[in-house]
């Protein structure tokens, strides 16, 4: 009598929360239920600008005089010391093929790659130091995501959501704005791994439909609702049975989050709502295809921090090859890229700036790894995890800052070395969260983002 007597209640729960009046907006038994940091927070919400490939760091924000002095030459007799890359590829040394200049009151050296992103030069606080344990894309995929370079484990955006929640119910706290291409590694780079199935990332494509079934199939809301509380029944009675599997009411948390979407995400989507200056600033009126693609999803990211999504990630959209990968044709390969995303991210600064969500939104810009100084063939460059650049802005951020620097060649972090788990610890100190106290007991241990590493990057913080 007490178990039909608690499926029935659950039921009415369930009626409560689908209620459009619902005074709280949020469910208390909810994973992604709003939680308190571990201290007042600078930031709320993160922007992860995903540049998947590995864009080349000498070619962008890490000008390097001496590889136009020694442009062609043997880097085996100027630079020395090679250690083996992904494919221990190493040609001539290669001078940058852009133009360097410096940009704004901070100086900050920008290659003519990104004059949308020099505009906003003194916004970003430039990390030049930054180093990987993997030369290979998936290991480093996995690295950069999860503080692993295995397949398994909880992506930074889950470890979030796990310690944090997020302000709006009716979507997902952790939303990944896929523009066409899917990092190697997969979908491991945004799941939640041994945390709740609940805080893994849900793929939105940047279109006017960006899941399936995202549009009622029923005739009445009535009766989805009456099917949803059906299943919702028959898992708490299995959940019952099993002894409250955190699995199960996961899963039934994610039926009511879907449900709640089913009303959310249209709107969200729905761009009409935007001005055409809006648009024009994201560059949705370009005529680059793909500018159009990742200003879409800039723009998609905006809307999103507006309502309360705790960790959005922008991968980079198909149709340019491969990807940042550019060990040939890096001048063709470079420039599509940035093309598409250098106007998107310059407007999404500025669009946040202008909607006073800056101070409390942290944007990262990122790749896996950097290239190398040197040719590979004659036009490319190989993996270069020993030392490349990552930036930040926004939430609590030091704008114009530049910490770490590489040797004179753009080769290896020699001042300041950094690693991925200083960039996760940076992060969740920005949003509030002690990486030391954020842990999750699990195989005999209490593991966290930054396993047993991990240390503030203090130069970036404002």
């Amino acid at each position: 009598m007490l178990q039909w007597c608690a499926n029935g209640f659950g039921a009415l729960a369930l009626q409560s929360l689908f209620s459009e009046n619902k005074a709280s907006g949020t469910s208390t038994d909810s994973p992604w239920a709003p939680k308190n940091p571990h201290f007042a927070p600078k930031a709320k919400n993160v922007i992860f600008l995903y540049m998947d490939g590995g864009p080349s760091h000498v070619d962008t924000f890490d000008y390097k005089p001496a590889l136009e002095k020694y442009n062609g030459q043997n880097p085996h007799q100027v630079i020395g010391n090679l250690a083996p890359t992904q494919f221990d590829a190493v040609g001539n040394v290669l001078k940058s093929p852009w133009e360097f200049k410096q940009h704004g009151e901070s100086g900050h050296w920008i290659s003519s790659l990104f004059p949308h992103i020099a505009e906003v030069a003194d916004d970003l606080a430039f990390i030049k130091s930054m180093t990987s344990k993997f030369s290979e894309h998936t290991s480093a995929n996995y690295f950069l995501h999860t503080g692993n370079g295995l397949q398994g484990r909880p992506s930074m955006g889950a470890w979030l959501g796990y310690g944090l929640g997020t302000e709006n119910q009716n979507l997902p706290g952790f939303v990944v704005i896929n523009g066409g291409l899917i990092p190697p590694g997969g979908l491991d780079c945004f799941g939640s791994g041994f945390l709740p199935s609940a805080y893994q990332g849900s793929i939105f494509l940047p279109k006017d439909q960006p899941l399936p079934n995202i549009q009622r199939r029923e005739k009445t809301e009535q009766i989805q609702l009456n099917k949803l509380e059906l299943i919702r029944k028959l898992d708490t009675q299995l959940n019952a049975s099993l002894g409250n599997d955190p699995e199960i009411e996961a899963a039934i948390s994610n039926y009511e989050t879907a449900y709640q979407m089913q009303r959310s995400v249209p709107e969200l989507m729905d761009l009409s709502q935007e001005t055409e200056e809006t648009k024009r600033l994201y560059g949705l009126d370009a005529e680059f295809n793909n500018t159009q693609t990742f200003g879409r999803q800039c723009l998609i990211a905006r809307r999103l921090v507006e309502r309360g999504v705790r960790f959005i990630e922008l991968t980079c959209p198909g149709g340019n090859g491969d990807r940042w990968d550019q060990h040939g044709g890096l001048v063709d390969g470079h420039n599509k890229n940035c093309q598409t995303v250098d106007q998107p991210i310059a407007g999404l600064i500025k669009d946040l700036k202008r909607t006073g969500l800056f101070d409390s939104t942290l944007v990262v810009w990122a790749g896996e790894f950097g290239r190398t100084p040197f040719a590979q063939g004659s036009n490319g460059r190989d993996h270069n995890p020993f030392g490349f650049t990552v930036w930040m802005a926004g939430g609590g951020v030091k704008g114009g800052a530049s910490v770490g620097a590489t040797d004179e060649w753009g080769y290896r972090a020699v001042e300041n070395r950094f690693e991925i788990h200083d960039l996760h610890a940076t992060m969740l100190h920005l949003l509030g969260i002690d990486h030391t106290q954020s842990t999750f007991r699990f195989s005999g241990r209490d593991m966290r983002l930054t396993d047993v590493h991990g240390n503030l990057i203090k130069e970036v913080l404002a």
